[in-house]
């Protein structure tokens, strides 16, 4: 018998087997279904052959403030909430924080089933560095805004992580290539699903390739940070190499200079070994 509370719950986002047992498990005992499609999320359950006798409730940006007392007075009369979004983890890009905030306020259990999301696939599959990364959601639809928020966020040192729609994105890239110029980019799609790709280069190149191929399907794009762009010698390289060597392990020193000059990781380690064996007494 589940805790009356609310069960943050991850669903696939495109290949059905990644839904985790726990989820399955939540999904069947719970009396009530909050999510932003009851048509789609309906649609999910009977893939998954779970039963549809429950109350599905939606849940999305329009009817947020009027349905989260709603949704917290049902499971104060001692009921189980799943949230759910169309796909993937709640919460991301998705309504839901008043809802989790008002629940904390009012002492009632909230918790969360991790699984599926898109944007830290997409960051898995980039090439970009991921020890930190910002998340910026939606990018907007009109140019001002667009333009605004690239502005905004290129000198930030961070990968910049954004979802983006097949009808804008050659839109998007033509005017990110004003702010990121000299930045290597990655765009994945259809992540999990048979026709998954990601697409890796400059700006100019990126936009080549979906000129000659024309984008379908949901996209994450992703940007290196602006320090990736910084010039850098080999003497550069081998002397932060041998000053870390001298300071840790060969694989930490390797880490931290690939993360720093974006390098290759085998062609680092062997020229970090290289420079361990000529130091070592003969």
């Amino acid at each position: 018998m589940l805790r009356n509370g609310l069960y943050i719950i991850a669903t696939p986002i495109g290949n059905l087997q990644d839904i985790s047992e726990r989820a399955l498990s939540i999904m069947r005992e719970v009396e009530v279904v909050a999510c932003e499609d009851t048509r789609i999320t309906k649609k999910l359950f009977a893939l998954l052959g779970i039963s549809l006798s429950k109350r599905f409730i939606t849940y999305e940006d329009h009817n947020e403030d009027a349905t989260t007392q709603k949704l917290i007075d049902i499971i104060n009369s001692g009921q189980a909430i799943a949230l759910l979004s169309d796909a993937g983890s709640p919460l991301i890009s998705d309504p839901g924080y008043k809802l989790i905030n008002r629940c904390r306020e009012q002492n009632i259990y909230v918790t969360a089933i991790p699984g599926a999301c898109a944007l830290i696939t997409a960051l898995q599959l980039s090439g970009l560095p991921t020890n930190r990364f910002m998340f910026a959601g939606f990018i907007p639809n009109k140019d001002k805004a667009r333009q605004d928020l690239f502005s905004e966020l290129s000198p930030i040192d961070t990968t910049l992580v954004f979802y983006e729609t097949a009808p804008r994105l050659l839109k998007t890239l033509q005017q990110a290539k004003n702010f990121f110029t000299k930045r290597k980019i990655a765009i994945a799609r259809e992540l999990t699903k048979m026709y998954e790709e990601t697409v890796y280069g400059s700006i100019a190149e990126v936009i080549e390739y979906f000129t000659q191929n024309e984008p379908k399907g949901e996209f994450v794009l992703m940007i290196a940070p602006p320090r990736e762009i910084h010039q850098y010698t080999l003497d550069d390289v081998r002397f932060q190499l041998q000053k870390r060597l001298g300071e840790t392990s060969l694989k930490t020193a390797v880490k931290e200079i690939c993360e720093q000059y974006n390098l290759n990781k085998n062609e680092t380690y062997a020229f970090a070994l290289e420079l361990k064996n000529e130091s070592s007494p003969r």
